[in-house]
């Protein structure tokens, strides 16, 4: 028996079994969510483009370590509201370093890192961006909304081409696995998330959708051969386009010097690799299922 065989009578036996796979990792993403708002307030960490503060940028002459910065900060301000990160390997910036705060004055912090570092900051090694808290949370909202929009008319698009209930909300299901886990995942690597960063989320509801639509036309609207043949023909062009997109952005986040880039990329690869399970086990199950009490089809 070949192994394409072999692989098509396991995944007949065990599909319906494969689907708990996808299903405690979305119930897992919603309970895990629901804690981190919960003591949050929020589905992810925001940076402050997002929430409002200030983010400055350091270069120095010698090298310090980012954790000493952190705790003499948290213990000056009183607050463990602040966030520390190197620049090392971007930008030719060996020594340099970015921090984040909601909650003090530019003079403030820069008065600090002078007196407790014992350098002397000017407009060549120090750098500041503020925002403040109402236009930070105001475009926040008019992100979120963005975000909330897109999957509205993705749904709407899927409908109006399929035309079935229960395919369409397939799709829309995978999708909205692909989002929530993505967001999950992104929290537990405890990656902030900045503007740039839901716009790699909403980036995302495409990347996702492209390979549900591809599976789902092809096993929908096709006739010749059985449905695990429509299945595995879908899967090695999805596969193909899907490796393809993972090595470009993979590429781009290891060479990338921009930390906006970076964000994007991570979200996009992270959002990818779960996709790959969203349409090939959950998707692909769902509609096997479908398939068979429908039309009879195996």
């Amino acid at each position: 028996m070949s192994l394409i065989m072999k692989l098509e009578e396991f995944y007949n036996k065990h599909y319906k079994k494969l689907l708990i796979i996808p299903l405690l990792m979305l119930l897992f993403s919603i309970i895990y969510l629901y804690n981190f708002n919960k003591n949050h307030g929020d589905l992810f960490e925001k940076d402050v483009s997002l929430k409002g503060g200030i983010s400055a940028t350091l270069y120095l002459d010698k090298e310090i370590n980012i954790d000493k910065i952190r705790s003499l900060l948290e213990k000056e301000l009183g607050s463990s509201n602040i966030f520390v990160r190197s620049l090392s390997g971007l930008e030719n910036a060996k020594n340099g370093f970015i921090v984040e705060t909601s909650n003090i004055e530019t003079d403030k912090l820069k008065n600090i890192l002078e007196k407790n570092l014992d350098i002397e900051l000017n407009e060549n090694n120090f750098f500041v961006e503020e925002t403040s808290s109402r236009i930070g949370q105001g475009f926040y909202k008019e992100m979120i909304w963005a975000l909330f929009i897109a999957f509205i008319l993705m749904g709407i698009v899927i409908f109006i081409t399929y035309r079935r209930f229960i395919p369409s909300i397939i799709v829309i299901f995978s999708a909205f696995f692909d989002i929530i886990s993505t967001i999950a995942v992104i929290n537990l690597l405890s990656i902030r998330i900045s503007s740039a960063g839901i716009a790699a989320l909403v980036l995302l509801i495409g990347y996702s959708v492209d390979t549900d639509v591809l599976l789902t036309t092809r096993v929908l609207k096709r006739r010749e051969g059985t449905v695990w043949e429509r299945i595995s023909s879908s899967f090695k062009t999805g596969i193909m386009m899907t490796a393809t997109t993972i090595g470009a952005v993979l590429v781009g986040y290891i060479f990338s010097k921009s930390l906006v880039f970076k964000e994007v990329f991570i979200i996009i690869m992270i959002g990818l690799l779960l996709d790959i399970l969203a349409t090939y086990i959950m998707n692909a199950g769902l509609l096997k299922i479908y398939m068979t009490k429908k039309y009879n089809e195996n």
